[in-house]
């Protein structure tokens, strides 16, 4: 029988007693995962010990691939409380109005303990947005589906910090309830070091991927572009159905400006981590609905049963091997007339380092693109250049630079003057530009 509550507590030598004693009081029905170092006794039913040597987060991450329950109380062994405190602790989850819940301890005072746990609370706000008083709690529950789905790497304290950080950036709901007060947890410098650290760590050189996927950090600076967003949304909502197949997704940039009004959006995507993402970013949105699929790979039988009328690529054709072979999928699964409405990055002659970086396998030109599309099933309607502004900078950083990413500063800057780009770009024809947009229609049979 899968009990309906997991408890995960990492212990120390010196916290070994105390779990011990929390384990026999164990609520009904729950099961226990102990892991960390030192001598536990607790011989009880639903309690497992593990040795999982490495400090605390080490300790976590061996626990959570025992764990059975659907919700996870992650406890450091400072404090066993009453029952009623758990259930109001996991009641937001089971209610699902949150994915994870946060303890708000209640201890007053200018103890130096607390001081320091308070401003790393402020500093965790800052660098995370996450809207909790006390963000680095030794009481947290998860849905534990939402808990497995981030990747912890910190092996001691600093996995308090690193939890946080992941769950925000994947927009997971996370929300908090007040505990009875208690005593002030001891936490050594080095625990409140180590939290800090990583917390810098995340706010400047590494991203929420760990910097596992090179092209999310372009991804990410893009999609604090607003107001290029808005303008590429635009463009788009020009030509857009009622019915929308949007290929690779990403972290929803443009899902987010397509969305409004229709009655179907499905988001491809390939990558399983941007996935979980979405589903998060459109929660409670029924219409919009994540697919987890390579573009070779998907269930195009299944999608043609959509009755899809448009399908959208904002930079991913670049990303597919065999573009022909897909613009003919696209064609085979659209209704009569529907259309694929592309942007792509043009000019070979621009291929660098970001290109690199984020996947590209080519650049377009007019010839190349009109060829991918007419010769497998597309009548091109539109054709136009598109954001000749964006030119030299992607030049400068990708060919002569070799930049990875795009500079924060520089894509601030271009962003601020996106919507004088957008005005000045519509009112003439471009003689070249950064990248290519193009409506194309479906016509005659299946290809």
């Amino acid at each position: 029988m899968t009990p309906p509550l997991s408890f995960v507590l990492p212990f120390s030598p010196d916290t070994a007693d105390a779990v011990s004693r929390f384990a026999q009081a164990l609520p009904p029905g729950a099961e226990a995962v102990l892991a960390g170092e030192g001598s536990v006794n607790a011989a009880a039913p639903n309690v497992h010990v593990l040795h999982a040597p490495g400090g605390k987060g080490a300790a976590i991450r061996a626990a959570l691939a025992q764990v059975k329950g659907a919700v996870t109380v992650l406890q450091d062994p400072d404090t066993a409380y009453p029952q009623d405190v758990y259930e109001a602790l996991v009641a937001p989850i089971q209610a699902d109005t949150a994915d994870a819940v946060f303890g708000l301890r209640t201890a007053q005072g200018l103890a130096p303990e607390l001081l320091a746990d308070r401003a790393l609370g402020h500093v965790t706000r800052f660098v995370t947005d996450v809207a909790l008083t006390d963000p680095l709690t030794g009481l947290r529950a998860f849905r534990t589906e939402a808990l497995r789905s981030v990747t912890l790497t910190s092996d001691d304290d600093a996995v308090d910090a690193e939890l946080v950080v992941k769950l925000a950036a994947q927009l997971y709901r996370l929300t908090e309830v007040t505990l009875p007060p208690g005593a002030v947890p001891r936490r050594t410098p080095a625990a409140h070091l180590s939290r800090l650290r990583t917390l810098v760590r995340y706010a400047t050189v590494r991203d929420d991927a760990d910097n596992q996927h090179e092209g999310y950090t372009t991804l990410e600076r893009m999609d604090g572009a607003v107001h290029y967003n808005q303008w590429l949304g635009r463009r788009f909502r020009e030509h857009l159905g009622r019915r929308v197949l949007e290929i690779g997704a990403g972290i929803g940039t443009i899902t987010r400006e397509l969305e409004s009004g229709l009655e179907l959006l499905i988001a491809l995507e390939v990558d399983r981590f941007y996935v979980d993402r979405l589903k998060n970013l459109f929660r409670g949105k029924p219409h919009i609905r994540p697919y987890l699929s390579d573009v070779a790979l998907a269930d195009w039988e299944s999608l043609k049963s959509e009755r899809l009328d448009t399908i959208v690529l904002s930079n991913v054709l670049e990303h597919i091997p065999d573009d022909a072979s897909a613009v003919r999928r696209f064609r085979q699964i659209l209704t009569p007339g529907g259309r694929v409405v592309i942007l792509v990055p043009a000019l070979q002659q621009l291929f660098g380092a970001i290109d690199e970086a984020v996947g590209h396998h080519r650049r377009y030109t007019p010839a190349t693109l009109r060829a991918v599309l007419e010769e497998n099933g597309f009548q091109v309607e539109t054709l136009e250049w598109m954001n000749l502004a964006g030119l030299p900078g992607w030049f400068i950083n990708s060919r002569l630079l070799r930049r990875r990413s795009v500079p924060k500063l520089q894509l601030k800057l271009y962003d601020t003057l996106a919507p004088l780009i957008a005005r000045a770009e519509s009112r003439v024809k471009l003689p070249v530009g950064m990248s290519l947009f193009a409506v194309a229609r479906a016509t005659g049979g299946d290809a």
